[in-house]
């Protein structure tokens, strides 16, 4: 196993700040990344998140949460809400999802999340979609939340905020492995739909669920 070296850490960690780097070099001081968990799901609401973090705050294994483990994904979100200038994450409802698409439903979001800032951004980075934002400039990034420090933040907590609400789920609508499959299309989680049917947080636009309705 490669052990962890806080030096090269540190140095890949700065390499994150490459964009907020070039932003402030412009004249933008406060950056918000912007970032979603729970997309692809077939269940529950989505999770936008948007963080602000000091200027080239070190914050040990910072990474796409994808790439991190359960662990230091809740260790990291600790140290990302102690010390970022401001952070929000927002839920985006299964009937908000199913009625608007998930794309429109996503736009929203990241919208929400941004206005929802204590203090208010002046240049906004998001992972891969293209976002208008009120009044303020913006960047979308593709495979942002593995080249953005503050996009990087914002994916760890958007994806530990609905870890935290798919185990609550897990508890509501057993039978499905949403402490597993947090929602995503398992194989456990579609043998599970034919054997139970939908849940009344299934999203309803989304097939198998979909199919299975009609």
């Amino acid at each position: 196993m490669k052990r962890f070296s806080i030096e090269a850490d540190e140095a890949r960690v700065k390499k994150l700040y490459k964009f907020e780097d070039k932003r402030r070099a412009e004249g933008f001081k406060l950056i918000a990344g912007v970032d979603e968990a729970g997309r692809g799901s077939l269940v529950g609401a989505l999770v936008v998140a948007a963080v602000i973090l000091p200027d080239d705050l070190y914050l040990a294994r910072l990474d796409d949460s994808k790439k991190l483990s359960a662990k230091v994904r809740e260790q990291l979100y600790d140290e990302i809400t102690d010390a970022a200038i401001s952070w929000n994450a927002v839920r985006v409802e299964v009937e908000e999802i199913d009625t608007l698409n998930i794309y429109q439903a996503t736009l929203q979001g990241m919208k929400r999340a941004v206005e929802g800032l204590d203090v208010q951004p002046d240049f906004v980075l998001t992972d891969a979609m293209h976002v208008e934002f009120d009044g303020i400039k913006s960047l979308s990034i593709v495979h942002g939340d593995s080249l953005s420090a503050s996009i990087a933040a914002a994916s760890i907590i958007a994806k530990v905020t609905r870890d935290r609400l798919a185990d609550k789920w897990a508890l509501q609508y057993p039978g499905y492995g949403f402490e597993h499959n947090r929602g995503y299309g398992t194989a456990e989680h579609l043998a599970a739909i034919d054997r139970l049917g939908a849940s009344p947080i299934h999203r309803q636009s989304f097939n198998p669920v979909k199919s299975l309705l009609q």
